[in-house]
């Protein structure tokens, strides 16, 4: 039985100290129980020679210092894993909030995960289907990579993430593809938009969702993303499925560790974000990928909103360096009602070409990608010019480049968030694009390709 402690010496908001305490150790969990039998967690964040500071999951309101009596667990937080997680929502802490049962864990797990032994990594390489165009075409995604999506206030990554978890796919596989959805900080509209949208489509039968909402407690929001990564695991490495995971919204996730900081009273690093930031998100990253000898895998996609749009902000700086690319989302496009306003040039997958080509998509995918960027690239500096001297000064090409930069924007960029192209028809649509420019242009194709796909489609 863990021993109790009444020596509550102090509660500050979401924090409180007790003094005298024996073998505690740093992140453990312990309960508070009230006078009238009522019981809230926390976690130790802080130990010193016998004082251990804590904080509370829930509000501290109503705790009678004298009378109040602590215990601490010996354990830091268990997440019970079991299959019938799919098609439930969580609550951050992994209680369930639809309304169904407990559930029969298999085992409980440590959600803080082991670091994956980079020897015993499989390399990226098996094609992922989304269904969006501007991603499969041109920024494909492979099974087992991490591609965070960079957005902005304002902007339609919720549709987005949600158009993706419904219609992700492995090709050439009838193995199951599961969804494991983490929501950090999200009003409560949103997150209704996200149940909603996956109880229509039946998406939700093979989705384990985690919600935080935004006025829940922000220590919580980070045990959440935690929480979604350990069922991840479990249902990759151990039941063999494929896992997609959808974390959103990273710099909601990256200010509560700021105001965590800032309660135990540490040196602040870049815009007051602790120094270990770049470690802490690393620890959640990097539990994305394909072990050897292991047939599952988990593909990490974390969703962050810019602040002020500002790419050089140390979430979207520090994701970055840890991921493999990203998607970035434009506010211009999103303006000229491009859906998903997907800005192609700045995005990147950085193993994209491990994941396309014949046997894996078709064999002209690195071909017509290398030259739609090409010839995007040169329609826009082409609009840019028009705008500055007029269209009298562009040439009869460079009034075809930019003619093909906006049937670009508009007919291949632009799909809806219902639309699901499989992938050939993403490619047939490049070669439909390609064809408005003379085929002495196309000079990143063979002549092999153009005779068999330019002006055939």
């Amino acid at each position: 039985m863990p021993k109790e402690y009444r020596t509550i010496q102090e509660v500050a908001g979401p924090l409180m100290l007790v003094r005298n305490v024996e073998n505690v150790a740093y992140d453990e969990l312990a309960e508070i129980e009230l006078t009238n039998g009522e019981k809230r967690r926390c976690k130790v964040l802080e130990i010193n020679e016998g004082n251990a500071l804590v904080q509370l999951f829930e509000s501290s309101t109503g705790i009678n210092l004298e009378s109040a009596k602590v215990r601490f667990l010996g354990r830091s937080m268990e997440l019970g894993v079991s299959e019938d997680m799919l098609g439930r929502v969580f609550d951050g802490l992994g209680r369930p909030i639809d309304g169904g049962p407990e559930i029969l864990p298999d085992r409980r797990a440590d959600i803080n995960g082991l670091p994956m032994n980079p020897a015993a990594r499989n390399y990226p390489q098996e094609f992922i289907q989304t269904g969006v165009s501007a991603i499969d075409g041109l920024n494909t995604l492979v099974r087992g990579q991490k591609l965070p999506i960079f957005s902005a206030s304002g902007l339609p990554h919720a549709q987005l993430a949600a158009q993706i978890a419904r219609q992700a796919k492995v090709r050439g596989t009838t193995e199951p593809f599961v969804v494991v959805f983490a929501a950090m900080g999200i009003t409560f509209e949103e997150s209704d938009y996200f149940i909603q949208s996956f109880r229509e489509t039946g998406a939700i039968d093979r989705t384990v969702m985690f919600v935080n909402l935004a006025n829940d407690p922000a220590v919580e929001r980070i045990a959440t993303p935690r929480m979604a990564l350990t069922a991840a695991e479990y249902l990759a490495f151990e039941k063999n499925m494929h896992v997609l995971v959808i974390l959103t919204d990273i710099t909601n996730y990256a200010d509560a560790l700021r105001e965590v900081s800032a309660a135990r009273k540490e040196v602040p690093g870049r815009r007051g974000y602790p120094g270990y930031m770049y470690t802490d998100l690393a620890s959640l990253y990097e539990r994305a990928g394909r072990q050897k000898g292991k047939n599952g895998s988990i593909t990490l996609i974390p969703i962050l909103s810019m602040p002020e749009d500002d790419k050089t902000h140390p979430i979207p700086d520090l994701t970055g360096y840890i991921t493999e690319g990203q998607i970035i989302l434009s506010r211009e496009l999103y303006r000229k009602n491009i859906a998903p306003p997907i800005d192609v040039l700045p995005s990147l997958s950085r193993l994209k070409d491990k994941g396309i080509g014949e046997g894996k998509t078709r064999e002209d995918h690195a071909s017509t990608m290398n030259q739609l960027f090409a010839a995007y690239a040169r329609g826009k500096e082409a609009k840019e010019l028009m705008v500055v001297l007029g269209e009298a000064a562009l040439t009869d090409i460079d009034k075809l480049y930019a003619q093909f930069a906006d049937a670009f924007e508009e007919e291949y960029v632009s799909q809806g968030y219902t639309a699901n192209r499989d992938i050939e028809e993403t490619l047939d649509l490049g070669w439909k694009l390609l064809s408005i420019l003379p085929r002495s242009e196309l000079k990143r194709v063979s002549d092999r390709m153009l005779d068999q796909y330019y002006g055939k489609v």
